[in-house]
């Protein structure tokens, strides 16, 4: 059996695509360290919970606690760093509870639901720690904890159109990918005129692929799928070559329509060209905003970089799409009822609601997360952005977000 290692706090690597990729230790909403988890099978010295304890609870993690499989993939002193953002998030360890199909951790300031995978000798092949819950904290105390985050936060709260919960609710922040949802919607509106239909079948096109996440950018040019798999894959995987063709088709402008404030529309092989540290004197006439339109054709010209340009963190985070609050929520209720939009939950469980749509964006120095919730009450809404050119605390953010859900759906039910 391949071995799993699952270490994530969040649900980033594989359910929250960010717009660029994070790797397993910088993000944090549910991140999985790998292979296939399956029942623990402890060694006769050491129960399933004593094993997951210990992580919190010893001075120093021990390299014997651990298969060679998992150490292969993620250091001791990563795994360590993983634990000890736990408990910076929710404080100290108190107690374990073993629970159908895993585990529930309990830390002073909240939970962490906990999977476990074990070889015959006791040794942790598979682990994974789901985005923590806070508990304890009314409506009014997460919203201060967002505001109080260094840089710049806004958030909303609606059920069925109401709102229930603001914050700078109408200023305009970098969102990442989740600007995703305004092509979606003019996509829709487009096949709904007539325009394009869902089994319209487009060919990959190579000026038109652009970098991780996702994987269209990796299949030949020439590739055949219809436009509803590029939806699905630019919402669901946040396909970023998806949404550059995608983009194209319904054309910019009409995005630009949309929300002028986003104008000229970057495709994403665009921004990450801005981005690039080799272009800074494009980013320059950037930033005049003057000549942003006359630079589309020098910015097609120049080959896309690495995602090795955001080693050293924030990269011009002013090169983004901008959205506020409102806008968020109102784009989300305009395509939620879209299949394609349940496909990932993100970060909360969605057996807890009759159905979820969602999308996020991230990428350093930015992070939001947009959700519909549908539940015996109606629709409920609640979107959150965190900008930072220093840096963002993903397990903090994401943490505070499903405390907001939680809140904000306990006050408006």
């Amino acid at each position: 059996m391949r071995t799993l290692l699952l270490i994530c706090f969040s649900l980033w690597l594989w359910l929250l695509p960010a717009f660029v990729p994070i790797t397993p230790l910088s993000s944090a909403a549910s991140q999985p360290l790998a292979g296939q988890l399956s029942t623990p099978q402890s060694s006769a010295m050491t129960s399933p919970t004593e094993i997951l304890s210990r992580l919190f609870t010893k001075p120093n993690l021990q390299r014997e606690w651990f298969a060679d499989s998992f150490l292969a993939q993620i250091s001791l002193g990563e795994i360590s760093q993983i634990t000890q953002g736990i408990i910076s998030s929710v404080g100290s360890y108190q107690s374990i509870e073993d629970v159908p199909n895993g585990f529930v951790l309990t830390f002073t300031r909240g939970t962490v639901a906990t999977h476990l995978a074990l070889n015959p000798q006791g040794q942790i092949t598979g682990l994974l720690f789901e985005t923590p819950q806070l508990i304890g904290l009314s409506l009014e105390d997460v919203i201060s904890e967002i505001s109080a985050l260094p840089g710049e936060t806004h958030l909303i709260a609606t059920r069925n159109g109401k709102e229930i919960a603001t914050l700078n609710v109408d200023k305009p922040l970098a969102v990442g990918s989740t600007f995703k949802l305004l092509i979606l919607q003019e996509l829709q509106s487009q096949i709904e005129a007539g325009q394009h239909q869902w089994t319209e079948v487009i060919s990959l096109k190579e000026d038109w692929k652009s970098l991780p996440s996702g994987f269209l950018q990796g299949w030949p040019t020439g590739s055949s799928l219809t436009i509803e798999s590029l939806a699905t894959l630019m919402i669901s995987q946040s396909d970023n070559t998806a949404t550059d063709h995608l983009l194209n088709i319904v054309g910019r402008e009409n995005v630009e329509a949309r929300s002028p404030k986003n104008t000229p529309f970057l495709t994403t092989g665009e921004a990450f060209v801005l981005k690039d540290p080799a272009n800074r004197s494009l980013l320059r006439r950037w930033r005049r905003n003057n000549e942003r339109r006359s630079l589309e054709s020098p910015l097609a010209a120049l080959p896309l970089p690495t995602v090795s340009i955001f080693n050293d963190g924030p990269q011009a985070i002013d090169v983004e799409w901008f959205m506020s609050a409102r806008e968020l929520c109102s784009t989300m209720d305009a395509v939620a009822d879209l299949p394609l939009m349940s496909i990932n939950p993100g970060l909360v469980d969605a057996d807890d609601w009759q159905r979820v749509a969602y999308k996020g964006g991230s990428e350093p120095g930015v992070e939001n997360f947009t959700t519909q919730l549908t539940d015996e009450e109606g629709k409920f809404c609640v979107s959150a952005t965190w900008n930072n050119e220093s840096g963002i605390d993903e397990l903090q953010f994401s943490t505070l977000y499903r405390s907001l859900i939680q809140a904000a759906s306990e006050q408006s039910a």
